[in-house]
């Protein structure tokens, strides 16, 4: 049997605070396959975003993952390596953050910067992790721009942030987190802030390109009727623990757990 792109064991994350040890993430367990897409959901607070802000090794101070937590990532070489164990300023999680695991914030206007125009800074990623050559990573960027949907991407590139609608801006995260071709996107709520148009949009659009791309997708959202459309299997996340994972007409036919 193929390993699992993304395999998570016992993954502990702690906030070490002066009224005592919060545990946002408590031993959890959670595997991924190539190409499929899986839901975390649970309400505000239960420990989703740290999840996967601990994938990524964006924890910040007081925030630590503890020993013994394994976070175990199947690159396209079929080595694995465990995320948990490199340090945050690394080589080997450089070249692994953005290339082969990109993320998809839920605010896209905190997420970008307001002083630099999109096209710079999907380009950025594309300069650092595929080519060194400017004119064709301008290419490689207007490629991935028109893939997510931009109207006019030779115009889009030259725009800033606040000159896009709410929908073009989440377009143009996703088009950044796409732009090195990773093999894992973490979709945190990228749809929360959109109206029920526009989220239906990006949901078709993320369904799309994973099928185009062959990736897997961890989405993370409070929104079951968002789990209903993307997602093959669901994580319910309650105050920091899995506490029922199934696919997803199990979830909704036969959910075993009361808090689901």
């Amino acid at each position: 049997m193929q390993a699992p792109l993304l395999s998570i064991k016992n993954l502990s994350t702690y906030f070490h605070l002066d009224e005592g040890i919060l545990k946002a993430v408590d031993h959890v367990n959670l595997d991924l396959q190539l190409g499929q897409t899986l839901g975390i959901v649970g309400e505000s607070g239960s420990g989703k975003s740290v999840m996967a802000r601990s994938v990524m090794r964006l924890v910040a101070a007081p925030g630590k993952i503890e020993p013994g937590s394994q976070i175990l990532f199947t690159g396209t070489d079929a080595n694995s390596v465990d995320i948990a164990q490199l340090s945050p300023g690394s080589e080997a999680l450089r070249h692994i953050r953005g290339k082969s695991i990109a993320m998809v914030f839920q605010e896209p206007m905190a997420s970008l910067s307001p002083v630099h125009t999109v096209g710079s800074q999907i380009i950025e990623a594309v300069l650092l992790h595929i080519t060194a050559d400017r004119r064709e990573a301008r290419a490689i960027t207007l490629d991935s721009l028109e893939r997510v949907g931009i109207p006019n991407p030779e115009r889009a590139f030259d725009m800033y942030p606040h000159q896009l609608s709410g929908g073009l801006r989440q377009r143009i995260m996703i088009a950044m987190a796409l732009a090195c071709r990773p093999s894992l996107l973490i979709a945190d709520e990228p749809t929360t802030a959109l109206d029920v148009t526009v989220q239906w949009q990006i949901l078709r659009l993320l369904a799309s390109l994973r099928d185009d791309f062959g990736m897997s997708i961890l989405y993370i959202t409070h929104d079951l009727g968002v789990v209903a459309q993307i997602a093959d299997f669901v994580a319910v996340m309650y105050l920091g623990q899995i506490v029922e994972t199934a696919d997803v007409f199990t979830v909704f036919e036969k959910p075993l757990h009361p808090y689901t």
